[in-house]
């Protein structure tokens, strides 16, 4: 706007200039006098529409460079968007090929189960993934007290089941309880699910004999006397374990090899444990 008044200015200055210009011109010797005075209001005059005319353009430009310069400005935030969004997508691919290579790792590990995978769909209110809901049911082969895997270790076991859904209740629950024993000496313990404890990154590991051999650091596995959970998979690592104050059994504390803080996949071991012991005894009888 400011541009566009100083042109008219400039116009308007230019035409009273050649007016002048034009008066001057006349030899007549009456206006002698009046070429003279025109002489001095006009060569000021010249200078100042010289020095408009020149402000005009030095702004023209800079307007002009200004709008190139806010045209490049925004081309060049569109460009860093899309080099951001496709930065993204290239990390989470990569952060997901990472989980899924886990997965991969964790089936080799126990090869000896039949496992189906499977995407966390849903969770309780929370931090952590104490209870879940995955996007495979009855449909898929799952049934309640199939034991589920991640990250290295046990996650929990299925408490539910629709037929495209499963809901899984983790170790970490208040109302977990999973038979363990320590994989290096065999020695039998309970590892206790507390969301509260759990704000350090721990539970609670019971009922070790007074003699037991469980120290710091050992793999603590689940029990082969497990009503419910598979022999032989890792749970996590024992910590700070002491006699109890009765003197009669030892606890400490279990660091899961699990996080719970981020599940997106899991994979479930198809079949329980009761089916196998079932299949077991079958075995035995027919083989006897």
């Amino acid at each position: 706007m400011k541009t566009k008044r100083s042109k008219y200015l400039l116009i308007g200055l230019t035409i009273f200039c050649f007016v002048l210009i034009i008066v001057t011109s006349f030899k007549d010797g009456i206006l002698e006098p009046l070429r003279t005075g025109v002489g001095y209001v006009l060569v000021p005059l010249q200078t100042g529409v010289n020095a408009l005319g020149n402000g005009i353009y030095t702004e023209y430009r800079d307007y002009t460079h200004l709008k190139t310069a806010l045209a490049e400005n925004e081309r060049l935030k569109e460009e860093v968007a899309g080099l951001i969004e496709e930065n993204n997508r290239l990390q989470s691919g990569q952060f997901e090929l990472n989980r899924l290579r886990e997965l991969y790792q964790l089936d080799q590990t126990y090869m000896q189960y039949d496992k189906i995978g499977a995407r966390i769909i849903a969770k309780d209110s929370g931090d952590w993934f104490q209870v879940f809901r995955v996007n495979k049911g009855s449909a898929d082969g799952v049934e309640v007290d199939n034991n589920v895997i991640a990250g290295g270790g046990l996650v929990g076991i299925v408490t539910d089941v629709g037929a495209n859904y499963a809901t899984v209740r983790s170790i970490i629950d208040d109302s977990s309880r999973v038979s363990a024993m320590a994989m290096q000496s065999g020695d039998r313990c309970i590892v206790a699910g507390d969301l509260t404890l759990f704000e350090e990154g721990r539970l609670r590991i019971t009922n070790i004999t007074k003699n037991g051999d469980v120290k710091e650091g050992d793999q603590i596995i689940t029990s082969n006397i497990s009503s419910k959970f598979l022999p032989g998979i890792l749970i996590g690592y024992a910590a700070d374990v002491t006699m109890d104050p009765e003197r009669l059994t030892k606890s400490g504390y279990l660091i899961p090899v699990a996080n719970f803080d981020n599940l997106q996949e899991v994979l479930i071991i198809i079949g329980t444990k009761s089916t196998g012991d079932e299949e077991a005894k079958a075995g035995e009888g027919a083989g006897s």
